[in-house]
């Protein structure tokens, strides 16, 4: 930690971030966990963008606030705790100096078992987290700011999640109660697991013809069942897988990749289709969203991050959806 003097005030710099993976039992529900605490920082706005798993944020001190894309207002809506579904657009976070939390990269095809609806019911969606959670949201979130340390705060996680996924359904205060999903299944179909394992191992690149074809069902009926499950179709799935991949080795330590070799190697026709992807997902080009992301505990490491899977069917802040990932953070 540093000091640095604003005016006569000292102000204390922190910058932490540590990420792990989850206990093995929720590894088929949950990639990974992330604390982050930052402070002494200049104000910022910073994009939480799309990726390949829902968001789920509970702040430890200060608000997360979510800002309106230009053009859509001004809006600023604050959260103590924020879940967001899978997302194509990138969210607007802002801070003025500080922020903290814990957040969680939540696997889609996890959510009949660890929230009790599909994940197509949050799709496009940024919401409190007791509004799906309930009581159980509240606590948690109460544990955590209790909670000693990221270690303490991990074991939180551990502990509740398990809780949830162990829960009979329907649970009181489930957002799911008053949406389109009553009584659920636990399971998604396996058709469509085997199709998202597809889609996920093949880094967005498999025609969806082919995996049609692997599992079974007409392209069509395949495009519905994502749009259920996920909220997503299939082309916009691939798109989402395609561009976290080239995200994050866009940020990778390990390497300093060109564009055009990293148009390659994810699977996109040119360069310039590269830029036009990153542009519609995060609104601007790859080389504007380093600049100014650069800095960002967000930007580092982010994104679903294949290395910290676990076992089971395989699946973000703020991917706002919000957060690192999130989307969002």
């Amino acid at each position: 930690m540093a000091q640095e003097r604003v005016g006569q005030e000292p102000v204390e710099q922190v910058d932490e971030h540590v990420r792990v993976a989850p206990a093995p039992g929720l590894r088929p529900y949950v990639a990974w966990y992330s604390g982050y605490r930052q402070r002494g920082l200049p104000p910022a706005v910073h994009r939480g963008l799309p990726s390949p798993a829902l968001t789920l944020i509970f702040t430890l001190d200060e608000p997360l606030v979510l800002l309106d894309p230009p053009g859509a207002g001004a809006r600023r809506r604050s959260f103590d705790s924020l879940i967001a579904g899978l997302h194509t657009a990138p969210a607007l976070i802002t801070h003025q100096g500080a922020q903290s939390g814990v957040q969680l990269a939540l696997r889609p095809l996890g959510a009949r078992a660890l929230l009790g609806l599909p994940a197509g019911e949050l799709a496009a969606l940024d919401l409190p987290a007791d509004a799906v959670l309930g009581g159980a949201g509240r606590r948690m979130s109460d544990r955590l700011r209790e909670a000693r340390g990221w270690p303490g705060r991990f074991a939180v996680l551990d502990q509740e999640l398990t809780g949830l996924v162990r829960a009979d359904r329907p649970r009181a205060g489930r957002f799911g109660e008053v949406g389109r999903v009553g009584q659920i299944g636990r399971e998604a179909p396996a058709e469509l697991r085997h199709a998202w394992n597809l889609l996920r191992r093949g880094h967005g690149n498999v025609p969806i013809a082919v995996i049609a074809a692997e599992v079974g069902w007409s392209t069509r009926h395949l495009s519905d069942r994502f749009r259920v499950e996920l909220g997503l179709t299939p082309k916009a799935a691939a798109r989402v897988i395609r561009f976290d991949r080239a995200r994050r080795l866009l940020v990778s330590r390990d390497r300093r990749w060109r564009l055009a070799d990293l148009a390659a190697e994810c699977g996109y026709f040119d360069q310039a289709h590269l830029a036009r992807d990153f542009r519609a997902l995060t609104g601007c080009s790859p080389s504007g969203w380093l600049a100014a992301e650069f800095r960002n505990v967000q930007a580092d490491g982010y994104g679903f991050d294949e290395s910290l899977d676990g076992p089971g069917r395989s699946s973000p802040g703020t991917g706002t959806g919000a957060g690192a990932g999130t989307g969002t953070g």
